[in-house]
């Protein structure tokens, strides 16, 4: 259990902030550019630690604060096997600080930054808890360490269920086409949405939350890879990567659509998969 913590802890930034710095990289050669070394990621964290504390509303702090410590713990909770569904509230909660966090602001950017993400979070909240839903209906409990046991991985009974997922990931993780509140891509903004009024060590923790969200992302892809067999262990963390692939090449493929149009694709693409996969269960 505490070495489980201390994964949590240390070495999910560290992977989070490799994977950015890959996401970097694949999207400047995507682009016919150099692009930064992979480690520039971490740099800018450490630049953004040494600037002078300035913040426009100091309640702005208090909010970063407890969404980045929220998304922490629903890091841990979920590396140590904990209950699904307080995984997912722990990450909701630090989603919902961020969003408050816009709010508090005085820039219209931030206002409607805000906003867009809270429209995110009603596009991509549903999936995230039907998948926990569905994770019981199969292994009979919520805890997650029990998918570690299962003969067979949850893939195999719930396909769809993980391509409902594999659709919402693309929002939780801010990428094209529904990049709606904020980009992680300076070439994508003009003005950066709902971190407008953020600098220092504010931005910083941010940058440090979303390495935290893209572990917690994939960790739920790897659930669902994962069983008893240590090969499948194996198999699951190169199916994770090969899925944030994709997700980096969705991003610089696809343009940015409408709110409206992300809220009605994501619930028709999730609420069918789910329904259907649902239905297939209830026959077998």
């Amino acid at each position: 259990m505490i070495l489980r913590i201390a994964l949590a802890l240390f070495a999910v930034p560290i992977a989070g902030g490799l994977l950015a710095g890959m996401d970097r990289i694949i999207t400047a050669r995507m682009q016919r550019r150099k692009g930064p070394p992979l480690l520039q990621p971490f740099y800018d964290v450490i630049k953004l630690l040494q600037k002078e504390a300035t913040t426009v509303n100091m309640i702005t702090r208090f909010f970063t604060t407890f969404s980045l410590c929220f998304t922490i713990l629903a890091v841990v909770l979920l590396f140590t096997g904990q209950d699904l569904l307080l995984c997912i509230f722990a990450f909701t909660l630090a989603c919902v600080f961020f969003v408050i966090m816009g709010y508090s602001g005085y820039s219209p950017y931030s206002f409607i930054g805000a906003e867009r993400e809270l429209i995110q979070i009603m596009c991509y909240e549903p999936m995230i808890l039907i998948a926990a839903f569905a994770f019981y209906e199969v292994s009979g409990s919520f805890h997650v360490e029990v998918v570690w046991k299962l003969d067979q991985p949850l893939i195999t009974r719930l396909p769809l269920i993980f391509l409902g997922l594999m659709f919402i990931l693309t929002i939780k993780l801010r990428k094209s086409p529904f990049d709606l509140s904020m980009s992680h891509h300076g070439h994508q903004e003009i003005v950066k949405g709902i971190t407008t009024e953020l600098t220092g060590v504010c931005l910083a923790m941010v940058e440090i939350t979303h390495w935290f969200e893209i572990i917690f992302s994939l960790a739920l892809v790897y659930i669902f890879f994962v069983s008893s067999a240590a090969y499948m262990q194996v198999l699951a963390v190169f199916i994770c990567l090969a899925v944030y692939f994709l997700e980096i090449v969705i991003d610089n493929v696809f343009a940015r659509v409408k709110w409206k149009n992300a809220l009605k694709i994501s619930w028709i693409v999730t609420g069918v998969a789910s329904l259907a996969n649902f239905v297939i269960l209830g026959l077998l």
